[in-house]
């Protein structure tokens, strides 16, 4: 499915292609644990998903880590 999620530090919209259906992220709105409803994810489409963040946000924002 196609996602599109404001990222604060880049301030952009940005699109990623996630592997979940509409009602894995209708249980995670509703207050299941992201990990335990879309456990096959990656942490960048899980972190991507929560906070609009990509990884090259991060990359930006720790260089050093």
């Amino acid at each position: 499915m196609l996602i599109t999620k404001f990222s604060p530090h880049s301030m952009r919209d940005n699109t990623r292609e996630i592997d979940v259906s509409q009602s894995q992220l209708d249980r995670w709105k509703a207050g299941e644990l992201i990990q335990n409803v879309m456990p096959h994810l990656s942490a960048d489409d899980r972190e991507f998903l929560m906070t609009g963040l990509t990884p090259q946000d991060w990359e930006e924002m720790f260089p050093d880590i």
